[in-house]
């Protein structure tokens, strides 16, 4: 067992694909990728008390107002169940408000509280840091260039989804 141990790498030493992921290096990189912003994101802002992905619902209903939670869904790909605990947790940390629909008796629309206002610089600077960190050594060219594919892999991926 020690001869076995001793020719094998160590962890922090393996450079190649797993076997698996071989048939698949984009696909994995851009996964690593994602872990690995979730993970930078999911420190800074653990910080303003938040989860990754409730930034993005603060986000959209600063910019435009009172949603629908299906609304959120769908401007966020998230999930029904998973949008109504980041809501209840915004709601519970008084950085939003949900009440009923004056359209829609059955609907209930959520919204930023004033007390969420003093989020709003703080999660832009995260942002700022973000991209930084990711794109702060590629010229302006080269920010162009992934962000086009960048989007473009976007698109095919939610092609995918709503087949």
């Amino acid at each position: 067992m020690a001869e076995e141990s001793a020719t094998r790498p160590a962890v922090d030493e393996v450079t190649e694909l797993p076997t698996a992921a071989r048939s698949g290096p984009v696909s994995h990189a851009i996964f690593q990728v994602t872990r690995l912003t979730r993970t930078v994101v999911a420190t800074l802002l653990r910080s303003l008390g938040l989860y990754p992905g409730q930034e993005l619902v603060m986000m959209y209903l600063w910019d435009m107002g009172p949603l629908r939670q299906t609304d959120l869904v769908h401007l966020t790909s998230s999930d029904a169940p998973t949008m109504t605990r980041m809501i209840q947790r915004l709601e519970h940390a008084g950085f939003v408000r949900r009440f009923p629909s004056p359209d829609d008796k059955r609907a209930h629309l959520v919204e930023a509280t004033p007390a969420s206002r003093g989020l709003q610089q703080q999660i832009e600077d995260i942002w700022r840091q973000m991209e930084e960190m990711t794109v702060g050594g590629l010229s302006d060219q080269e920010r162009e260039t992934v962000l086009r594919v960048v989007q473009g892999l976007e698109t095919r991926l939610a092609a995918a989804v709503k087949e």
